[in-house]
């Protein structure tokens, strides 16, 4: 039997970060094909100019040889002040049109322009600013997805960077932003926590949950100022017996992990009345969908890479695409 053709491609679409990039040829919304290479924007080939050109065509040089009419998006650090081209922030309040409109345009060197998007930009009097590049995309995903949770929702982006994202009317309208996952990783890496810890090579098979939900409960119980307090306990914990050496990093994750739970459902107001949509890699978001359940919270949705449908949804308001 003859494999049935693929459909004739309507969108290359771009998911260019730090350390990856991703590339998505899409027809009617829908992902046709993948690829991926570790070209970041701190991995290129080449520096500067010639080093973004010669990575997209290494991933999607035939694509546009044999479709060179073909739209090309972009989202993510490409579009950052040491991106490619700098795609400056959009201010909050912000929607689809309004990150479309602002969206700037790079010669691919094959022919085609690229359209990368801007980043998104929080900042209020008398709060500490905000930026997000990427995710506000993903939350375009998402909302395309489901139209309803544009009325109103919460949106948590679990990561190395983690995002609460307050969403009305299809704007993003506050956000807060959480260095949870780098936090853990420097703690864990590069201080004296992670001496008791076992090295990587070792071969932890599988997550203590008591040490975690210790974790959990000790921010959930936090008075102000007890932060760096309960970091040191990761290592008087070890010490003294209370925590295995494999739990550690278990503990110290449950009381990152715990401590932005206090923060970001305290920065959401009432989660009873709104939906709370997780986007991210499964297994973190089911790390954290666990959490929420000790925090008396149910995410009403969980939700993979959504970075290819918000970039189609990107391409239909900048008029590159037509609906379906």
């Amino acid at each position: 039997m003859s494999t049935p053709a693929l459909p004739v491609p309507q969108l290359l679409a771009l998911d260019w970060g730090t350390s990856s990039l991703r590339a998505f040829l899409m027809c009617d919304g829908k992902v046709t094909e993948t690829r991926s290479s570790a070209h970041g924007i701190q991995h290129l080939p080449l520096p500067g100019v010639p080093g973004y050109e010669k990575a997209f065509a290494a991933i999607a040089g035939d694509w546009v040889k044999q479709w060179p009419n073909l739209p090309i998006v972009a989202c993510g650090m490409v579009g950052s002040a040491q991106g490619w081209k700098e795609a400056p922030y959009v201010r909050c309040p912000a929607d689809i049109k309004t990150l479309a409109g602002q969206s700037i345009a790079v010669p691919s060197g094959l022919g085609p322009d690229i359209l990368i998007a801007p980043g998104v930009l929080f900042d209020e009097p008398d709060e500490l600013p905000d930026v997000m590049r990427g995710e506000e995309i993903q939350i375009a995903g998402a909302l395309l997805m489901n139209p309803q949770w544009a009325v109103r929702s919460c949106m948590l982006l679990p990561g190395t960077h983690s995002k609460w994202a307050q969403i009305e009317n299809g704007r993003i309208v506050r956000y807060a932003t959480y260095l949870t996952g780098e936090l853990f990783a420097v703690l864990s890496e590069h201080s004296i926590l992670g001496r008791l810890m076992p090295a990587e090579s070792e071969g932890k098979k599988e997550t203590d949950a008591a040490a975690f939900e210790l974790g959990l409960a000790t921010a959930r119980n936090s008075a102000p100022g007890d932060f760096t307090h309960q970091i040191f306990g990761t290592r008087t914990l070890g010490l003294t017996g209370r925590v295995p050496p494999a739990g550690l990093a278990d503990y110290l994750s449950g009381l990152l992990i715990g401590h932005e739970l206090v923060s970001g459902m305290a920065g959401a107001g009432d989660l009873a009345s709104v939906p709370l949509v997780m986007i991210g890699a499964p297994a973190l978001c089911e790390r954290y969908a666990q959490s929420l359940k000790v925090f008396g919270k149910t995410a009403d949705a969980v939700l993979d890479n959504t970075a290819p449908v918000g970039l189609w949804n990107l391409a239909l308001a900048a008029g590159l695409v037509c609906a379906n």
